[in-house]
């Protein structure tokens, strides 16, 4: 029997048709807008109930009287008519996300983002190519979706050219792509989006808590390397052992970049560099405008102007390369092509509508606090406040995101009532945040809801054609096992040596 066949995995067996049922339970989810929109519903009679009953609780910092609101009051209906408009316009995430995009979709539009990675990946040298294919799968969730359908496919190509199985490569790719999607050493848009999020709800508990795109920089650039390290080995030592020799046809190498790319991305190097040089300069210059008035960086303007910052950079090199491949011609082009990548984003705009709506009524009618507050105290009661009780949550969302697929719309379910919670027990939201990312991301390629399920498979399909989702499951699993077991000891390694995980950001409040 051929290597391609013994990758078939039967319908019949126990894992199959757990597979299965978390398929056929995940379908019947109505679309994210809808499911907010019947929580939004569902908030409006809970708090109408709470309210008749007069529910209360001491808020944990003022040791004020806090009393749940009820929506259907005549302030609550004043409420909602108010601030429908500024629930929506005023969401912190819309505009991070919304300008980051604008950038980076100039830059993925016009090409560099593919360009970059066929680059990294064809000129790596054969003995760290397995290390280099996840690490740039990791790095490549700067691109955000893009990634899936960029990665696995060229990573695939490259393991054929060198006489391996082409399947380890895109299991390797879609590794770091999808289930280490989380991580990078840069600031990407999950960054921006997550962040808002969470500032959003930590101030039902602290008012002026703001945090950060870059609050979760340290843990998840730490993690990007280690994930990588154990990609490969995960790849090397189990998965392709596996699969076995490929015994298929071998398809023509199309990975080469041509003269016309290289010479584009050369100049995009020089302009990358030439900015990257400018921003660390403008960094020592006596009152800089980007340090604090003590000259530190902590809290600077550097960092709650990194948006803006990491705007300009993927603007200048997407309109770099755009012009240098001749996808840029006259000036006009620019704007153009930044409409393209906003009209992506359509859908979000869409949800977002909703998800803003039902976070500001929730905050509206203190059941934030109130849950959180009796959470906590149950917590407290079974001496469930240590680090193990963030390591259950984790576990809790990765088993979520088997079902929630949007990871906006998840954390958007979860975090009204953890972030909350945890806060009360002493937790900075920057934490908590980090938490939910690991669980999230974890299982981002194991469960067949995933978007990109179906466009992968295809992918598969071309060095197996027998392949389907069992086929596809059997190569991921291990990486998820493998990364959110990672992932767990790295939060208890930095919680036990009390190392920041952002710039001037712990695991606690201060």
């Amino acid at each position: 029997m051929n290597t391609n066949e013994n990758l078939e995995i039967k319908n019949d067996g126990m894992f199959n048709k757990f597979l299965n049922g978390i398929e056929k339970v995940g379908n019947k989810l109505p679309h994210p807008f809808m499911l907010f929109f019947y929580l939004t519903c569902i908030l409006v009679a809970v708090s109408a109930i709470l309210g008749t009953l007069q529910a209360a609780v001491i808020h944990p910092s003022t040791g004020e009287e806090v009393v749940v609101q009820n929506l259907l009051s005549k302030d609550g209906i004043r409420y909602i008519l108010a601030n429908t408009l500024t629930n929506f316009t005023g969401f912190a995430p819309l505009g991070l996300v919304l300008t980051m995009m604008l950038g980076i979709g100039l830059a993925e539009r016009v090409g560099l983002f593919s360009a970059l990675m066929t680059k990294a990946i064809t000129k790596t040298p054969k003995r760290i190519v397995t290390f280099m294919v996840v690490l740039i799968g990791i790095l490549g969730n700067v691109a955000s979706d893009a990634a899936f359908v960029v990665i696995p496919p060229l990573a695939a190509l490259v393991f054929l050219s060198l006489g391996r199985h082409p399947l380890a490569g895109l299991a390797a790719g879609l590794a770091g792509a999808g289930i280490g999607f989380t991580a990078n050493v840069l600031i990407a848009g999950t960054d921006a989006l997550l962040s808002g999020i969470t500032t959003e709800i930590a101030k039902s508990i602290i008012p002026d808590m703001v945090v950060s795109p870059l609050d979760n920089w340290f843990f998840m650039s730490a993690s990007t390397f280690l994930l990588a390290f154990l990609g490969a080995f995960v790849t090397e030592k189990f998965v392709e052992p596996r699969l076995g020799k490929y015994t298929g046809e071998k398809v023509a190498d199309s990975t080469a970049l041509t003269a016309l790319e290289n010479r584009a991305l050369r100049n995009t190097g020089i302009v990358a560099l030439l900015y990257i040089g400018a921003i660390t300069v403008s960094m020592f210059v006596p009152n800089s405008p980007l340090l604090n008035d003590d000259g530190t960086i902590l809290r600077s303007p550097f960092l709650s102007g990194i948006i803006p910052i990491i705007f300009m950079f993927f603007l200048l090199t997407g309109i770099t390369y755009g012009i240098s491949i001749k996808m840029i011609k006259k000036a006009a082009d620019v704007p153009e092509i930044m409409a393209l990548a906003i009209k992506d984003l359509s859908g979000y705009i869409v949800l977002i509508f909703m998800i803003s709506q039902f976070i500001g009524y929730f905050n509206w009618t203190n059941i934030a606090t109130w849950m959180a507050v009796h959470l906590a105290e149950f917590l407290t009661m079974i001496n469930l406040t240590n680090v193990f009780a963030i390591i259950l949550f984790v576990l809790l969302v990765a088993i979520l995101s088997l079902f929630i697929i949007s990871g906006s719309a998840l954390w958007s379910l979860v975090a009204p009532i953890f972030v909350p919670t945890f806060m009360v027990l002493g937790y900075h939201p920057a934490f908590i945040q980090l938490a939910y990312r690991v669980g999230e991301s974890s299982t981002n390629m194991v469960t067949p809801l995933n978007t990109y399920f179906a466009i992968i498979l295809g992918f598969m399909q071309v060095y197996n054609k027998r392949a389907g989702i069992g086929t596809l499951m059997s190569l991921m699993i291990p990486y998820t096992i493998v990364f959110l077991l990672a992932w767990i000891i790295l939060i208890l390694v930095f919680v036990l040596f009390n190392i920041p995980i952002g710039p001037g950001v712990g695991y606690l409040l201060k």
